[in-house]
């Protein structure tokens, strides 16, 4: 088998040929460098006055060039990878320009626009002294317009690669731009940052043809390594190779230093401290905030003395009530009030605009825009930062380069909270949420419960009027999402702001939310709280996301015509021509193997399409040209009995009192 795997491996020579070929053309320099070296002059050639003096010449130049090209250029490879703009495509072809002209042709561009006739020259010289042109300045400028796209194009590509959501999130816990850049952005693209300066300072130490135009080759001022190797090999060949054999040796550390990673791409940090910690060994849930005066069990933790504790109107003792009212325009179109304490569950489709709804809530979005109001305070035209607004995003949005707690206390750091007062009020947001043990764990050592509850705890750590949810729980097993799903519902009941919460999840809509607001193409389609919207949901996706068959219809005088043809007995009457949405419960549907006879009015043949298990319970699809897929509820005993299996033929029935019509 592995001489199978061994053949099958082998490239084609057609394919082989060219490229062994092309490795020999490239290495035929280097090896024709190493072995024309005098290995015994090597010492004297590189130690002499002259070589000396210019490698400190170009370690001065190419270290500036370095210096001027982060300061400059870190600024462009955000604004590329960030902002849109017009002339951007022409903004990315002047960075890229300098990698493809001829060098020399560069230092002529130089002159004509920094000489002493050139466009800036003369005002640089009259107004501030200084003059570029064979002056040691006019090599770091040279320097640095040729090496300074290796930075901007590594540095772009690391922040293409960098997912938004961390600096949005960062940005909804109240850090301002400059400060997500400098803790979020740069510590997450710190690879693509190193690369690119790496392959900047290897480039300014090589450059050449630029320098020489521009700056001249003035030994002691202008004169770097890479124009002593010109002038050696004219006088002294030998000195010139060895010379030569150290500008390669230094570029050939630097790719193999970087290991291929030129690109910047954002690489994955690989904690080898500590494992992943089981969520099984997280310890017990906490059973919630404690109540004042309590006395605390040996498994909960001790509250600290800055622990943001709830007042017993259930309000943060930070804050007050704050009530929420939103008007939204663009693609979502709708208004929404909540008391404070209130959890609204946001369900929809695919594309009904949840997360839109969220994004501009936050000021983060152009679909849609949100005039809000938390409390007293209007908070529309504020940035996201200002806006108290904390956002947890569906994966958490943990930034990597921090533990636990550096994560939960980011938000009050941000709002300018002392350090050490911050990081105890984080600790006590973790001990609250049974994460405390974790607090020094990088996220890529938690498991997704554990990542989930320090996202939770970050956000409700930063003090929020408003706390927007999108999907927290999404990406969880169903025995963590249970544990933590209780965790949330607990410290949401103390919560003094507003939460909104989009789910895909029946139970997390019932079990956690006051209200379920349904959205369709951005619009409200119903608001209600829980128990209206599982009784009489008014959306066929919300009844089937509950697990009810959901068949709409125009109303008649016998029941109801089905809009995917055939007829439904009901037992409530509605006007002639009312549009409704017929509501059956799966356990209400009776399956048989033969027709039915007796009281049921609706019955229909068709054939078992699938069989899922629930819980103790199974549910069988069925499929009819007669009416539209009804699912039914039924035992495992009572399938056995009836023979169902896939493609069964079957007969189903469905009482009229047992149909619930919902007009729309």
């Amino acid at each position: 088998m592995s001489r199978l795997r061994t053949r099958r491996a082998r490239p084609p020579v057609a394919l082989a040929l060219p490229a062994l070929l092309a490795v020999a053309f490239l290495l035929m320099p280097l090896v024709g460098i190493l072995t024309r070296t005098q290995w015994s002059d090597l010492g004297a050639h590189l130690t002499s006055p002259g070589v000396v003096e210019a490698l400190r010449l170009s370690l001065v130049v190419s270290l500036w060039a370095l210096g001027l090209s982060l300061l400059l250029g870190v600024p462009l490879a955000w604004l590329l990878a960030r902002v849109e703009f017009k002339g951007k495509a022409l903004v990315r072809s002047l960075v890229l320009l300098p990698m493809v002209l001829p060098p020399t042709v560069g230092g002529v561009a130089l002159l004509l626009g920094f000489g002493r006739r050139g466009l800036l020259g003369p005002w640089l010289e009259g107004t501030f002294g200084i003059t570029l042109p064979f002056h040691t300045s006019g090599a770091v400028v040279a320097a640095t317009f040729v090496a300074m796209p290796f930075l901007v194009i590594s540095l772009e590509g690391a922040l293409a690669g960098l997912k938004p959501s961390y600096e949005e999130t960062a940005a909804s816990l109240g850090s301002t731009p400059l400060r997500v850049f400098f803790t979020v952005t740069l510590p997450m693209v710190a690879p693509g940052l190193v690369a690119g300066a790496a392959l900047t300072w290897a480039r300014a130490l090589g450059e050449f043809g630029a320098t020489i135009t521009f700056a001249g080759n003035l030994p002691g001022t202008t004169q770097t390594l890479p124009l002593q190797v010109y002038l050696l090999l004219q006088d002294a060949p030998e000195a010139a190779t060895s010379v030569s054999l150290l500008l390669l040796a230094i570029a050939m550390a630097v790719l193999i230093a970087l290991r291929g990673r030129w690109t910047g791409t954002p690489v994955a940090r690989k904690d080898g401290g500590a494992p992943v910690v089981a969520e099984e060994a997280a310890g017990p849930d906490p059973v919630g905030p404690v109540p004042p005066g309590a006395p605390l069990s040996p498994a909960s933790p001790a509250p600290r003395p800055t622990e943001p504790a709830q007042q017993a109107d259930g309000t943060s003792a930070d804050g007050g009530h704050w009530p929420l009212h939103a008007t939204v325009t663009g693609f979502n179109e709708l208004t929404l009030d909540a008391e404070p304490g209130t959890t609204i569950a946001v369900v929809g489709e695919n594309g009904a605009g949840k997360t839109t709804l969220l994004r501009a809530l936050l000021g983060l979005t152009p679909r849609a825009h949100a005039e809000l109001r938390l409390g007293d305070a209007d908070v529309t035209g504020l940035p996201p930062h200002r806006r108290q607004v904390a956002w947890v995003p569906q994966d958490g949005a943990l930034f990597p380069h921090l533990s636990a707690l550096a994560n939960t206390s980011y938000g009050l750091r941000a709002r300018r909270v002392p350090r050490a007062a911050a990081r105890a009020e984080a600790q006590a947001w973790l001990d609250r949420l049974g994460v405390g043990h974790l607090a020094h764990r990088k996220p890529a050592q938690l498991s997704g419960g554990q990542a989930q509850r320090v996202a939770l705890a970050r956000a409700l750590a930063a003090r929020p009027r408003l706390l927007l949810l999108d999907e927290p729980l999404a990406a969880l097993d169903q025995t963590t999402r249970a544990r933590v799903r209780h965790t949330l519902r607990t410290h949401l009941a103390g919560f003094g702001g507003v939460c909104l919460i989009v789910t895909h999840d029946p139970v997390e809509a019932v079990s956690l939310a006051d209200r379920v607001l349904v959205l369709s193409d951005g619009r409200t389609l119903q608001d209600a709280p829980p128990a209206e919207v599982t009784r009489h949901p008014r959306s066929p996706w919300v009844a089937r996301m509950l697990g009810r068959n959901a068949w709409p219809g125009t109303a008649s005088a016998d029941g109801l015509e089905l809009a995917a043809g055939g007829r439904l007995v009901v037992a409530e009457a509605l006007p002639a021509g009312a549009q409704a949405l017929a509501i059956i419960a799966p356990e209400a549907v009776s399956v048989h193997r033969d027709r039915p006879g007796g009281s049921p009015r609706n019955v229909w043949p068709g054939t078992v399409r699938e069989i899922t298990s629930v819980g103790s319970r199974l549910r069988v699809l069925i499929g009819s040209d007669r009416a539209p897929d009804l699912v039914a509820e039924i035992t495992p005993e009572a399938a056995a009995e009836l023979g169902i299996v896939d493609g069964a033929a079957v007969w189903t029935s469905v009482k009229a009192t047992e149909v619930t019509l919902v007009r729309l």
